[in-house]
C-alpha cells in the first residue's frame, strides 16, 4: 500500500523551478463553487464593466504588493497580469487570453 503525503492546503506542488505558478493563478479551484468560477458570478451579478474595473483595481493590488511577500514575487506579477488581461476584455483562462 502506498501512502500518499498530505499537501499543505493552497500551495502548489514545487517544481524545479520553485512553486507552480499557473496552478495558483489560472482558474484555483478555491475559486470554485460547483461548476461556476467566482469571475463568472461576479460578471451575471454585477456586469462584464464593473468586473473589468474590479479587475484593474486587483492587477493594481498585486503590483504594489509584488515583491513585499517573501517568495510571492513572480506569483504576485502573474496574477497582475492575469487581472490586467482581464481588465482589458481578454479571458486569460482561454488559450488565446495567454
Amino acid at each position: 500500500m502506498v501512502v500518499q503525503k498530505k499537501r499543505k492546503r493552497g500551495r502548489p506542488r514545487k517544481s524545479e523551478s520553485g512553486y507552480r505558478i499557473e496552478s495558483v493563478v489560472h482558474s484555483p479551484s478555491h475559486y470554485l463553487s460547483g461548476d461556476i468560477e467566482c469571475i463568472d458570478a461576479m460578471v451575471a451579478a454585477f456586469g462584464e464593466e464593473q468586473v473589468r474595473i474590479y479587475a484593474k483595481i486587483n492587477a493594481f493590488k498585486y503590483l504594489w504588493r509584488a515583491g513585499k511577500k517573501k517568495g510571492a514575487e513572480d506569483t504576485d506579477m502573474a496574477k497582475a497580469n492575469w487581472y490586467l488581461k482581464r481588465a482589458n476584455g481578454i479571458d486569460p483562462r482561454k488559450n488565446d487570453g495567454v
